[in-house]
């Protein structure tokens, strides 16, 4: 949306640049075409005094031209007629004794990205190539890159690419480096720049006299080169060793990717060069940018798949300061974990103790989570760090236990015990709902060592109208189901009240359909409902963290130096769903025949009271409606349910 006044505005600057009077005093010109740039840097259509600003591009003053210059190239596609006007004045200035003039001219030539004005450009382009100041190479090697980007689809002439090539070797190294993009970008269908020996040894010999992206760019396409002989290899690694320990992290990492390229074929090499970073891995985690730290924290998790002992002496380099951003002392926690041993498992459980009760949420709930997976090979400790924390009765901090918690016995049955007697009293504290379903999964699934289990479950029976979340709904249904296996008479009314409720009065059709499932699975008898739902209550097998077998580098090198290790797929990292830990089994299907008659309950399998019998159920057959079933429960109902079928509630 144009400024209010615009249209005056612009109206005054055409006066004032159509002014003899302005247009004589050098001073007064340029301030008027200040405002000019000004006001479109501020979003007011200037565009109308566009003839009048290629008029001012005559002139001798650099300043003047350059502020010219930026206005001419953002409003050029909007009066490509007009443009042409400014070619003359541009190609003059490309034979100015000034090399800044000529370097100016140039790159805006290219920069105002008309096809119309191709056939005008070449010719600089190619004289620019040749010039005797390197700020005009520089600046030309670049323009053949944005002409060949405006014009993809035409072929370059064969003699420029050769020319590009030959300027590897131009004694200015940011001329190099360009010619390296330009011919990246030119050559892109073909794989990019040629690397062979001789460009290969030219580039690792002046290494050092490019700038720290140069270096960057310089190790990036090096990569593509393969030594013919060891002592080619070994002799480019005495190179590049040097660079390993560079005071640029840029350096330092793109030197790495190199190294772990090089190396592919010899390990022993690999973890070596691993070694060599620690330091400047250490300093890039001390920087002063936020995100320099990040990126060195997110490449030492990295490098700790290969050399878990890598850091640990260091690990207090890994405490999270007060005024650190969330995500950083997240990355360091994670860290943590995986640095921990027998020496300082003490200080480490005491670190992450006092993060536990950070004002940040999120924090404090990471450093619960880092605790209990700490606790896979330190049980004693870390349970007795996290039922103190029950006491603290903080909403977030006991949400985050009981969820920890839940993991742990997963992978540490012998952890149940302890975990039982500090479930007492944690229901009236738990309000989110991955909290809540981390709790009903314990109570369903060691609810016979929980004293007060079918009464905290009928306080989630008797609210589930208020309840919102599905989740929460189908773990209690699974709760009750497993309470019910190993304490009936406690469970038996409470059960058919949940059922009586999903079947009939339950909108959503994810809990209505599992509801459903359990309730023809209870007329399948109580064995085969307890082969399906009494299945494992841990899976030790997930081991421990301490003593994993390290990976081998290659698993993980191509992903160095790259956004992969900053984004670190959900796979890699702890699950922190509020869903159960347990696997989805597929379960054979019942010799039964699930007929109608057979929905009547028996005396002996009667969950329900009289007052809560379930009406009769109708089959639909081939029912559109049916195809949206809960995909845990797919594979069960394809079992117990031929065809698709919807039931019907009379």
């Amino acid at each position: 949306m144009p400024y209010l006044g615009s249209e005056d505005m612009v109206r005054e600057l055409r006066r004032a640049l159509s002014n003899p009077n302005v247009q004589s005093d050098h001073l007064r010109y340029r301030n008027t075409i200040l405002k000019v740039v000004r006001a479109m840097s501020q979003g007011v259509d200037v565009s109308g005094l566009f003839s009048e600003m290629v008029k001012a591009c005559a002139t001798v003053d650099v300043v003047q031209k350059k502020l010219v210059y930026v206005f001419l190239c953002s409003y050029a596609s909007l009066n490509p007629e007009l443009s042409l006007l400014v070619i003359n004045t541009l190609r003059k200035d490309c034979q100015d004794p000034n090399p800044m003039v000529r370097s100016l001219a140039l790159r805006n030539m290219t920069n105002l990205r008309l096809p119309s004005l191709v056939e005008y450009v070449e010719q600089p382009l190619t004289a620019g190539l040749r010039d005797r100041a390197a700020c005009v190479r520089r600046v030309a090697v670049l323009g053949w890159a944005k002409l060949h980007k405006l014009q993809a689809s035409s072929d370059i002439d064969a003699a420029v690419v050769n020319e590009l090539y030959s300027l590897l070797r131009d004694p200015d190294p940011v001329v190099m480096v360009n010619c390296l993009r330009a011919l990246e970008e030119i050559l892109k269908e073909e794989g990019g720049v040629a690397i062979n020996k001789p460009i290969a040894h030219h580039l690792l010999n002046r290494l050092k006299e490019c700038d720290v992206w140069g270096q960057c760019e310089v190790l990036k396409i090096l990569e593509r080169y393969r030594p013919q002989s060891e002592d080619e290899l070994f002799d480019i690694l005495s190179l590049l060793d040097p660079s390993l320990l560079s005071p640029h992290p840029p350096v330092m990492a793109a030197t790495l990717s190199l190294f772990l390229s090089l190396c592919s074929g010899l390990p022993a090499a690999s973890l070596s060069a691993l070694e060599r970073v620690r330091g400047p891995l250490l300093a890039a985690c001390g920087s002063a940018s936020r995100e320099m730290r990040f990126t060195a924290l997110c490449h030492i998790q990295l490098l700790l798949r290969s050399l878990p002992g890598l850091m640990g002496a260091h690990y207090k380099r890994f405490f999270c300061g007060y005024a650190e951003p969330a995500y950083i002392k997240q990355r360091k926690m994670q860290l943590l974990v995986e640095l921990v041993n027998d020496e300082n498992v003490a200080l480490v459980l005491d670190e992450l103790k006092g993060y536990c009760t950070d004002v940040n949420t999120d924090t404090a709930q990471a450093a619960i989570s880092a605790i209990g997976r700490i606790g896979r090979s330190y049980s004693d400790r870390c349970l007795e760090i996290l039922t103190g924390l029950l006491g603290l009765k903080q909403e977030h901090i006991t949400s985050a236990v009981v969820q920890t918690v839940r993991d742990l016995v997963w992978v540490c049955p012998q952890c149940s015990e302890a975990v039982c007697l500090a479930l007492e009293g944690c229901e009236e504290t738990v309000q989110d709902s991955q909290g809540r379903q981390a709790l009903l999964w314990l109570l369903g699934v060691y609810g016979e060592r929980v004293s007060s289990a079918p009464y905290v479950l009928e306080v989630f029976i008797d609210g589930l109208r208020s309840e919102v979340s599905p989740g929460v709904k189908m773990e209690l249904l699974t709760a009750t189901m497993r309470l019910f296996l190993c304490r009936p008479a406690e469970t038996q009314d409470m059960l058919g009240r949940l059922l009586h409720y999903c079947i009939e009065e339950e909108t959503d059709m994810c809990v209505r359909d599992q509801a459903l499932f359990y309730y023809r699975l209870l007329h399948c008898g109580i064995e085969e409902t307890r082969k399906v739902l009494q299945g494992r209550r841990s899976d030790p097998s997930l081991g421990v963290l301490i003593g994993r077998p390290a990976e081998p580098v290659n698993q993980w090198a191509r992903s160095f130096n790259t956004l992969e290790p900053l984004k670190q797929s959900a796979a890699e990292t702890e699950s922190t769903s509020g869903g159960s830990p347990e696997p989805v089994t597929s379960v054979p299907r019942p010799n039964t025949d699930l007929s109608l008659s057979s929905l009547s309950p028996s005396p002996v399998d009667k969950v329900h009271t009289e007052s809560h019998t379930l009406p009769q159920i109708k089959w639909l057959h081939r029912s559109s409606i049916y195809y949206n079933i809960h995909p845990t429960f797919a594979g069960l109902y394809t079992e117990y349910l031929h065809g698709f079928v919807v039931f019907h509630m009379e």
